[in-house]
């Protein structure tokens, strides 16, 4: 809850920076546009009273001004202005005398002899006043407009006349885009860089609280996971180790008790057969007698023993979490010793072990637990098969898994015992009574391993007869698979 609570209030201030931007942005490109023209504005100001002042200087000729134009009209020049190639006079200028007649134009010749009196910067300069005006010259059309700016023509304290300076917008349009190309490209750059920051920050510290919270989840569902690769922050990593060492103790504690619990259980029978067969032998006892009594108390020893030997493997194979720098391992290899191994066994029942695999195959696996966890199905199929009957090992690769499957010939497992079949203590043996109680713990440690070797263990009938056990490993560990 509190993640999703972060993750929407990230979301919300990436989109109060977002519109932030964006009318930062928007604003930028309004304030450069102003900007511009009221620098143009400001400059035709001057060149209009410049203008003004030589018409004055030469004693009020109002067609003075008309030889200045045609002679910028004829220079030739380049002046490259950042990205813009200018080439020619931009600014124009018309003459009004004190009735607002245009007396002279020096783009328009045919604005000669108009009334501009109603022209708001020829009005507004004639009675005085700062004049100034734009107008379009296609309603339509934006960029069409054409700035105007008014400089009174005066003799002694009059207004004589007056003359109006006006450029196209167009001629500084290139400046304005390439100013605004500038800012959009400067807000897009700052705002990929506070997104991959953003990113960043979430990768660094949500995505190791994720990874804990999934390891915690894995924990609570008693699955085996290694400690998870939170990166080098120091805060993580403390709840890393916080989680791990926690994992650890409450299941070491919750082990324990479950373990004293079913040892207890499960050793009562056997030593109180053994005690019940010594207060039983007695010197006047027959021989026979006592060689039975004998036999039995033996017999339940082998069993506490065996039943130790298989708590003690299977207690070493639960306490870890996960196996670490696997070597490769020739599985064929490996299955064949554990057939070496379990021969002499199936040999003293009648047992014949036949096998089936490639001819090599290899896989990041403990070699020690692997070997011992094939014996483990082996020596479960003999007990299981009846005498004269074959036990078959085969290895068989699918995909990226790898699965060894032992099969025997015996009476099968039912259902209901197969989905208990790999829990600590339980043995089913209602058809096959003659060879005895097993510890019910082979399974259980041939469990653990595939686990640990990122795998899975099961167990079913066949349809023809028998029992197949299997082991299913992944031929790589999870950190050793490159991602696609």
């Amino acid at each position: 809850m509190r993640l999703r609570l972060t993750r929407v209030t990230l979301f919300f201030v990436v989109l109060i920076i977002g519109l932030g931007f964006y009318r930062l942005g928007d604003y930028l490109l309004q304030d450069t546009e102003a900007q511009t023209f009221q620098v143009t504005e400001e400059m035709m100001v001057d060149t209009a009273h410049i203008l003004a002042a030589l018409i004055q200087a030469e004693s009020e000729d109002l067609y003075a001004v008309r030889d200045l134009f045609e002679a910028a009209k004829k220079r030739s020049f380049e002046a490259l202005i950042y990205d813009h190639l200018k080439t020619e006079v931009g600014i124009s200028a018309y003459v009004t005398d004190h009735q607002g007649l245009v007396i002279y134009d020096s783009a328009h010749e045919d604005w000669i002899g108009e009334d501009f009196s109603t022209k708001r910067e020829v009005a507004r300069t004639l009675r005085g006043e700062y004049g100034a005006r734009s107008t379009r010259e296609d309603e339509a059309d934006a960029n069409s407009s054409i700035m105007y700016v008014g400089a009174p023509i005066m003799d002694r304290d009059s207004i004589v006349g007056c003359v109006t300076v006006y450029k196209s917008q167009a001629d500084v349009r290139s400046f304005i885009e390439f100013r605004e190309d500038a800012i959009v490209t400067a807000i897009i750059y700052i705002g990929i860089g506070i997104i991959v920051l953003i990113i960043a920050v979430f990768l660094w510290l949500f995505r190791p609280v994720g990874q804990l919270t999934e390891y915690a989840r894995a924990i609570s569902r008693g699955e085996r996971r290694p400690k998870p690769d939170v990166g080098l922050g120091r805060e993580v990593n403390t709840l890393a180790n916080a989680l791990y060492d926690m994992r650890e103790s409450l299941e070491g504690r919750k082990y324990a008790d479950q373990y004293i619990q079913t040892l207890t259980h499960e050793l009562k029978s056997p030593l109180a057969a053994i005690k019940g067969a010594a207060e039983l032998i007695d010197d006047k006892m027959a021989s026979s007698d006592r060689d039975r009594f004998l036999e039995n108390i033996r017999t339940q020893t082998d069993r506490c023993e065996r039943m130790i030997r298989r708590l003690l493997e299977l207690s070493a194979v639960e306490i870890q979490s996960h196996l670490d720098n696997l070597p490769m391992v020739d599985v064929v290899a490996t299955c064949q010793h554990a057939v070496d191994d379990m021969t002499p066994l199936a040999e003293t029942s009648d047992i014949k072990i036949t096998s089936s695999y490639p001819e090599a195959h290899t896989i990041h696996a403990n070699e020690r637990l692997l070997r011992s966890a094939i014996s483990q199905l082996l020596e479960n199929a003999i007990q299981f098969s009846p005498e004269r009957g074959v036990v078959n090992l085969a290895l068989i690769g699918e995909g990226e898994f790898i699965k060894i499957s032992v099969t025997d010939g015996g009476p099968g497992i039912p259902d209901f015992a197969a989905e208990r079949a790999f829990e600590r203590f339980y043995s089913y043996r209602e058809k096959v009574p003659a060879k005895g109680k097993g510890n019910g713990l082979g399974l259980s440690f041939v469990k653990e391993v595939a686990e640990l070797h990122h795998g899975s263990a099961h167990i079913k009938s066949r349809s023809t007869g028998g029992t197949v056990a299997s082991m299913t490993l992944r031929c790589e560990t999870p950190d050793q698979i490159e991602e696609p």
